[in-house]
């Protein structure tokens, strides 16, 4: 997805945002948006907002000589993504598709996002998440859930590369990729994380602290940007990428680098942003399971 004029001010408020959150003096916040202010010229509006994405932050950690700002906040949205997950798997094994309502969970957890909203309040967010069956999803009809899609390629693929999202968000993913490796023996699941601090993403540790690693091969894609950016990736992250018969790309960020991708990817995330909303035509807050297929 190529950047709008729209994002613009949002880079401003991201940049405002980290900073703050890395505590950051007045003065500092005023010296972080100055110099974002001249580097902003120089960047095409055909680059995803995630090539813009690490460039503020990475100004943002020189700054305020904060490697990992976020670290506390991912801490939290562990703990606390943690303590729902065995009511997330009696929702699943009590709903009369198991597979589909661990999809569901697994999109609905996307909303743990700092980069799109800061002021979150994890304890209202994840009663919401909670009663996400009140949303009802026709599957014939929707055209932002490609579920029979998703379901036929799962049947068909022997490797599954899973980019994750966001911490705390990776408790949802470990109900999916249980999920599947329940209903599907002998698939082999790769979780790929960044592989430096980047707002909230997960890392290595993340994934752990989660049980991600009791369930999946983890790896890093080398990244510290918001996004999956291929051609900034690890020689043998790129590997993966290419060979895996099948990608599962978690958040919005994703969706804003690989969108244009030559490859199938599956993308699963929750429309948080009014232009990815004027992008894809849906509403703001849906549920989105899209099969990016460039062959179709």
């Amino acid at each position: 997805m190529k950047t709008y004029l729209e994002c613009i001010p949002c880079f401003f408020r991201q940049a405002l945002d980290a900073a703050r959150i890395a505590g950051a003096s007045q003065e500092i916040q005023k010296r972080i948006l100055d110099e974002l202010g001249q580097i902003l010229p120089g960047i095409s509006l055909n680059a995803s907002p995630p090539e813009m994405g690490g460039i503020i932050h990475e100004l943002v950690k020189k700054m305020t000589k904060k490697n990992d700002p976020y670290k506390e906040i991912k801490e939290e949205s562990n703990r606390l993504a943690l303590g729902v997950y065995d009511h997330l798997k009696k929702k699943v094994q009590e709903s009369k598709d198991h597979l589909f309502t661990a999809v569901e969970l697994a999109i609905a957890g996307n909303i743990i996002d700092y980069g799109v909203k800061n002021s979150l309040n994890i304890h209202k967010e994840m009663e919401r998440i909670l009663n996400i069956e009140n949303k009802i999803i026709k599957k014939e009809k929707i055209a932002f859930f490609n579920f029979l899609d998703f379901k036929k390629t799962l049947n068909d693929s022997e490797t599954i590369l899973y980019l994750a999202d966001n911490a705390g968000e990776t408790v949802f993913d470990r109900i999916l990729i249980e999920e599947i490796k329940a209903l599907y023996d002998g698939k082999k699941i790769i979780y790929a994380v960044k592989g430096k601090p980047i707002i909230n993403d997960a890392l290595v540790e993340d994934a752990r602290a989660c049980g991600i690693d009791q369930i999946a091969e983890v790896i890093s894609s080398g990244l510290d940007v918001p996004g999956t950016i291929i051609d900034l990736c690890s020689k043998g992250f790129k590997e993966i990428y290419i060979h895996a018969d099948m990608v599962i790309s978690k958040g919005q960020g994703n969706f804003e680098a690989l969108s244009e991708g030559k490859r199938p990817i599956f993308f699963l995330f929750m429309a948080k942003c009014p232009v990815v909303v004027e992008e894809l035509g849906c509403h703001l807050r849906d549920i989105i399971l899209l099969y990016h297929s460039p062959k179709k």
